[in-house]
């Protein structure tokens, strides 16, 4: 594995995963919000954002985190792993919650600058509806792409697959 997509549910603990597989396989790890977004929670144009991703792709490997499914099909093409966490939504709007609560007011390392945490409806919203709206779309890529695939449905079984490497 050294282009590795990790997906799931916001709250499903995607960047926290991400710098842990960076650290053990020696890769560097790449946030799609923070591509994504701009100071003051601006997000960038498609063109802007895909510019910055053609540039992660001429990398040799990396660790990518974050669903963003309209540049799915492009980063599956480039990736050798994926891996899902297909977690219950309940678990993921607490995680979400928890995330909130400790950086509230300050931008997480895996958040472009100057976009502090804030409690968001519309965010909690998406959280909630994911499994609705965006998960079937995941699966079915992913059900079509041939690569190496690892689908957690458990933080207990993505920590013993994490211990394995």
């Amino acid at each position: 594995m050294r282009r590795l997509l990790v997906l799931g549910c916001p709250g499903a603990g995607k960047s926290t995963l991400a710098l842990a597989l960076g650290e053990r396989l020696s890769l560097p790890v790449v946030h799609l919000d923070r591509l994504w977004w701009k100071s003051g929670w601006v997000n960038r144009t498609e063109g802007e954002f895909d510019a910055l991703l053609d540039a992660v792709f001429q990398g040799e490997g990396w660790v990518m985190d974050g669903n963003y499914l309209r540049t799915l099909p492009r980063r599956l093409e480039r990736c050798d792993a994926v891996i899902l966490l297909d977690y219950p939504r309940r678990l993921c709007l607490l995680r979400a919650l928890r995330r909130i609560l400790t950086w509230r007011g300050r931008t997480r390392p895996d958040m472009a600058a100057g976009c502090p945490e804030r409690l968001d409806a519309g965010f909690i919203r998406w959280i909630w509806d994911f499994h609705r709206t965006q998960r079937p779309q995941v699966l079915e890529l992913l059900n079509r792409w041939e690569g190496e695939k690892h689908v957690f449905r458990s933080p207990r079984a993505c920590a013993d697959f994490l211990s394995r490497l």
